[in-house]
Order: structure tokens, then sequence, then C-alpha cells
């Protein structure tokens, strides 16, 4: 995750790319704060509908288990 925060390499579409690759498995099984990340990254950087679907997912996942920025993510999403 600290890919993602830093302010050098965050931008980068091939850290994105590479940071998500390594979120993905977490995700899967149930580490909150990778849900968190790897949606909120899927939601701002796809282009795809499918892949959007899955951030949308992912956020309401780690919201539910009470994540705070998911729920923010989820609720700027949806204004």
């Amino acid at each position: 995750m600290w890919l993602l925060d830093s302010p050098r390499l965050g931008d980068n579409r091939n850290v994105k790319h590479f940071a998500g690759r390594l979120l993905k498995q977490p995700a899967r099984e149930g580490v909150v704060a990778a849900q968190s990340r790897l949606g909120q990254l899927m939601c701002r950087e796809c282009g795809n509908a499918r892949d959007r679907r899955i951030g949308h997912d992912l956020l309401r996942q780690a919201a539910r288990a009470g994540d705070r920025r998911a729920q923010q993510a989820l609720d700027q999403i949806e204004d």
C-alpha cells in the first residue's frame, strides 16, 4: 500500500498495476485494508465496467467491515 501512498510512485501507471496485483490475493482472503485500497484503485483507474463493478463490490465489503475510507469512497462514487 505504501507504493500507492508515495507521492512520486503513486502516480505511475506501472506502479498502480503492480500494487493492484499485490493487493489482489489479500483482498480475496478478506483483508479489509486490501479490499478498500484495491476497490478504490479499480474504481478510479480502470476503464471498463467489469473492473469498476468489482471495485465497487470490494469497497462495499470493506465498508461493511467498518473501513471508513471505503465508505467515503462509496459515498463519493454514488453522489
